[in-house]
């Protein structure tokens, strides 16, 4: 097993360790103390794992952490080349883009502004001259309806003459059909 250092004496070993001393067959108590403890040892080893467990967490965590630690540099160092890179090569070629590029983009953007600008002036002119042209035809309906409403009482005492005329024509022209037949009645 791992982590096993030296093994304490067994029980025989440790009973027959001085001198000349006869050992007693399990009558003594110091004996009997003796194997008790070499017992309690024996089933220390069979059933209590938690040296083996520490020295096998402590290797997992040895190797994982070692693991983890050349990942996490690997992954720094791939974070360094990449910023190493951007900073050199990227970055200055963006910013040379960037200047050659911008002043057409800002004459393209003035332009564009311009262009907007003569289409806004040239729609207010339209509705300005629409408008315009609305209040003067509104002016002009105006005065066309007040010279209506003037003429409108001649124009209706013409036709009220004119149809008093024609009644009297009718009037007159069946009052001589009347005579007429009046004639031919007395036959």
């Amino acid at each position: 097993m791992s982590g096993a250092g030296t093994e304490p004496p067994v029980a025989c070993e440790a009973a027959s360790g001085g001198g000349g001393k006869k050992r007693d067959s399990l009558g003594t108590a110091s004996s009997a103390h003796l194997i008790i403890k070499d017992l309690g040892e024996i089933q220390s080893r069979l059933l209590d794992h938690r040296p083996v467990i520490q020295g096998e967490t402590r290797y997992f965590v040895k190797e994982f952490e070692e693991k983890r630690g050349l990942r996490e540099l690997r992954v720094l160092e791939n974070l360094k080349n990449m910023i190493h890179e951007t900073s050199e090569h990227t970055l200055p070629q963006c910013r040379d883009g960037m200047e050659s590029n911008l002043k057409e983009v800002l004459q393209r953007l003035q332009a564009a502004n311009d262009c907007v600008h003569r289409l806004q002036q040239r729609e207010q002119e339209r509705r300005k001259m629409y408008n315009d042209h609305l209040v003067a035809s509104e002016k002009q309906r105006g005065l066309q309806w007040e010279e209506l409403m003037k003429e409108q009482p001649r124009h209706q005492a013409e036709v009220d003459e004119e149809h008093q005329r024609a009644l009297q024509r009718l009037r007159e022209h069946y009052a001589e059909m009347e005579k007429d037949l009046s004639k031919f009645s007395t036959f």
